[in-house]
C-alpha cells in the first residue's frame, strides 16, 4: 500500500512528502488528521531541527480531496468536523517550535495554500500557481487561515485572494506576500536554509515563534505566562552559556536545544 504521506530524515532535517500524485497530492480527510500527528511528534523529537514540508512529483498540492466531500462534507455538522481536522494540523504546523518550510513546486490550491500559510516560510519553484478557490465552491475559509493570510498580504491582497478566487503565477504570488522566495530548485533551496537555521539556537528560534506567532493572531492568542517562562527557560539554558563562550572564543556554537 503506497504511504499517503512520507516522512524522510536527512541528517537533522526532516522531509514531510504529500505523496498522492496520481491526483496532484489532494488532501484527504485522513491525511489532515495524519499530518498533524506528525507534527506534534517533531515537538519532542530532539533529532529534528527543522522540516521541510513539499509535494511529490510535480505539485506541492491542490488542496483537499474534494471528492470526498459529498460523503464527509455533506452539512454544516459535518463541515465543522471538518474544519477542526484542518485547524488541529495547521495548528500543529504553525505552533511547532523549529523552522517548517514550505517548498512548492507546481499547483499550491486551496487546501495546499492552507499548509504553506501555516509554515515559517514558502519557497517556491519559478513554476509555482498559488491560489484559494474557496469562493467557486461556496466555502468560507477558516478563521484562523484567513488571519494568518492577511499577516502575510495585507488586507487588500488577501480580499483579491479571497473574492476572486484566481491562480496567481510565482511572480505575482511573491509581490502580494504569498511567497517569501522563488528558486530555480525550491526543495534544495529550502533544505539549504533549513540546515542554516539549525545551527543556531533552538530555544531561541522555539521562543521567537511563538511570540511572533501569538502577536499576529490578534489579542488573546498569545498566552503571555508561556511567553514569559520560554524567555526564562533560554536565559537559564545550557545553550546561553554555550553561546557565550563561543562568542568570546570566536568559535562556531554547538547549541544542544537545553
Amino acid at each position: 500500500m503506497v504511504e499517503e504521506i512520507r516522512v524522510e530524515r536527512r541528517d537533522n532535517v526532516a522531509h514531510v512528502v504529500l505523496n498522492r500524485p496520481s491526483v496532484r497530492n489532494a488532501v484527504t480527510l485522513a491525511m489532515w488528521r495524519e499530518l498533524a500527528d506528525i507534527f506534534l511528534g517533531f515537538a519532542s523529537d530532539r533529532d529534528v531541527r527543522g522540516v521541510i514540508l513539499r509535494g511529490s512529483a510535480k505539485d506541492f498540492s491542490v488542496g483537499a480531496d474534494i471528492s470526498e466531500f459529498e460523503r464527509i462534507r455533506e452539512d454544516h455538522h459535518q463541515a465543522a468536523a471538518y474544519e477542526v481536522a484542518v485547524d488541529a494540523c495547521s495548528g500543529a504546523i504553525a505552533s511547532l517550535g523549529k523552522p517548517v518550510i514550505a517548498a512548492i513546486t507546481g499547483y499550491c490550491l486551496g487546501g495546499g495554500c492552507h499548509l504553506a500559510l501555516a509554515c515559517d516560510f514558502r519557497f517556491a519553484d519559478r513554476n509555482a500557481t498559488i491560489g484559494i478557490p474557496a469562493a467557486k465552491l461556496s466555502i468560507v475559509y477558516g478563521v484562523n487561515s484567513v488571519q494568518r493570510l492577511l499577516a502575510l498580504t495585507g488586507l487588500s491582497n488577501a480580499k483579491r485572494i479571497l473574492y476572486s478566487a484566481d491562480r496567481f503565477e510565482a511572480e505575482q504570488a511573491i509581490r502580494m506576500g504569498l511567497i517569501d522566495e522563488l528558486h530555480d530548485n525550491a526543495v534544495a533551496s529550502a533544505e539549504k536554509f533549513v540546515q542554516r537555521l539549525s545551527a543556531n539556537a533552538p530555544l531561541s528560534i522555539a521562543g521567537a515563534k511563538f511570540m511572533l506567532n501569538g502577536l499576529i493572531m490578534g489579542n488573546g492568542a498569545m498566552d503571555l505566562v508561556i511567553a514569559q517562562r520560554l524567555v526564562d527557560e533560554a536565559s537559564d539554558s545550557k545553550d546561553f552559556r554555550e553561546g557565550r563562550e563561543a562568542f568570546v572564543q570566536k568559535r562556531a556554537p554547538r547549541f544542544l536545544g537545553e
